[in-house]
């Protein structure tokens, strides 16, 4: 407390003694459950204004402009969105079909107009990669849960295929094969630092900061609260209702008084 460090380091603190006195030294400690673990302040999310979500983009292109219009669009998050497979995508219908996302829920969401038909393009680029692969001997990728030794084949299927590839294929540590994962974030990251700075954005903006943006800008269109937590796939709707917090109207949204003189 003296030092004013995060509640995380304390709480990375308090752990560590307790796992040296009961696994190293064997002394059991008493009172444990008095120790108090330090909490993390609430925070309110970073919203981008939608003129500052079209800066950013305007400064983006290729395949991080794609990622990134997708998570404003759909809500995603980052891993989620690098994480598609090509069956997920529902042009027909215009919507994302999330399986086994954060929390292992499935879910749907919204694809944006705006995205679709780059998005296409996007995909006719990939089949044309995957299409290498499969001459090279290395088209497949890593399946969920049991299923790549249920169904080995499908690894190989054109509908099982990450949306947003890697550059290069790599070793499987775990199957020791070599495969072509998803793109890393890291990757769109720094892509997306490089815009933030090219819009001159005094705001501290990560990728989730538009995922935030995409409940706010809904919220200010009038959807309701319990759509937007279906979107984002939020397990409790008072998760949700932070983002009433920096709405520009409705919630705590006032005008203030000195506006009135």
């Amino acid at each position: 407390m003296t030092r004013s460090v995060a509640p995380s380091t304390q709480n990375q603190a308090l752990s560590a003694l307790l796992f040296l006195y009961r696994e190293v030294l064997r002394q059991d400690i008493e009172a444990v459950e008095t120790f108090v673990r330090a909490r993390r302040p609430r925070r309110l999310p970073v919203v981008l204004t939608r003129q500052e979500v079209r800066s950013v983009l305007a400064h983006m292109d290729g395949v991080p402009w794609l990622v990134v219009s997708i998570l404003y669009g759909s809500g995603l998050r980052l891993l989620e969105s690098l994480r598609l497979r090509v069956k997920d995508i529902d042009f027909a219908y215009g919507q994302i079909n999330l399986k086994e996302g954060t929390g292992r829920k499935d879910r749907v969401t919204v694809l944006p107009n705006r995205v679709s038909e780059p998005l296409r393009r996007h995909l006719e680029r990939v089949q044309e990669l995957h299409r290498k692969d499969l001459e090279d001997g290395i088209g497949g990728v890593d399946l969920p849960g049991a299923m790549g030794r249920k169904t080995p084949r499908a690894s190989s299927s054109w509908s099982w295929q990450y949306v947003f590839p890697a550059r290069r294929p790599s070793k499987d540590p775990l199957a020791g094969l070599v495969r072509r994962h998803h793109l890393h974030k890291s990757s769109v990251r720094r892509a997306l630092q490089t815009a933030v700075r090219g819009a001159r954005l005094a705001k501290r903006v990560t990728s989730h900061s538009f995922r935030h943006s995409f409940a706010t800008h809904l919220l200010e269109d009038g959807y309701d609260i319990r759509t937007v937590q279906e979107l984002l796939g939020h397990k409790d709707v008072s998760t949700t209702m932070v983002y009433t917090h920096v709405l520009n109207r409705g919630g705590r949204g006032v005008q203030s008084p000195a506006d009135r003189l």
